[in-house]
């Protein structure tokens, strides 16, 4: 999986660590076998319009995203076992439970994907 870094379009992290899971393979694989997502981190499912929880061991923020990045819906604190969809979403970040609040992530808001290197070039 590719490394990539969210940000909003006006350059407002969303999330720093993010992996781009883009193969059946990896979208299947999703956070399976991990105990947990840190501050910062999440994964970002393309093509994707809905999401399974089965077999997961904690909740998350999902964040479903329609073919130019604009939040369609965000569905705050996903518990195992669960299901969410949106209808006309192309694509679904997932991130840690609480962490949409904490970004003030909302429906409407457009999320532009970056090269990682991107964040550290601006940094420097």
């Amino acid at each position: 999986m590719t490394a990539v870094v969210l940000e909003r379009q006006d350059g407002s992290p969303v999330c720093e660590r993010c992996l781009l899971a883009e193969t059946p393979l990896s979208r299947l694989r999703g956070l399976l076998g991990r105990a947990g997502l840190e501050r910062g981190e999440g994964i970002l499912l393309r093509p994707a319009s809905t999401i399974h929880m089965w077999f997961m061991r904690f909740a998350i923020d999902a964040v479903f995203l329609d073919r130019d990045g604009r939040v369609l819906r965000v569905v705050e604190h996903l518990r195992p076992w669960r299901v969410a969809g949106c209808r006309g979403a192309k694509s679904v970040l997932e991130l840690p439970a609480g962490e949409c609040g904490r970004v003030r992530l909302v429906s409407g808001d457009r999320v532009v994907v970056r090269p990682a290197r991107a964040l550290e070039a601006r940094a420097a």
